[in-house]
C-alpha cells in the first residue's frame, strides 16, 4: 500500500475541524453556524477530522 500526502483541501478542512473544537473546548469561543454542532458533540468532530484526514492519506487523488 502506498500512502500519500494529502491534498490540501482535505488538510486544511481537517485543521480548521480541530481548530474549532479546541477553542470551543478551551478558549470558549462560539461560531454561529457550527457552535451547536462542536459544542455538542466535540470527540464526533474530532474522529470525522482525523477520519478525513486518514481518507486523504490512503487514498491516492482524495
Amino acid at each position: 500500500m502506498n500512502l500519500s500526502a494529502p491534498s490540501f483541501p482535505i488538510f486544511l478542512i481537517s485543521v480548521i475541524l480541530v481548530a474549532l473544537v479546541v477553542a470551543a473546548k478551551y478558549f470558549g469561543i462560539n461560531v454561529p453556524v457550527l457552535s451547536p454542532i462542536v459544542n455538542k458533540s466535540m470527540f464526533e468532530v474530532l474522529l470525522v477530522a482525523y477520519a478525513l484526514l486518514l481518507a486523504g492519506v490512503v487514498f491516492r487523488r482524495l
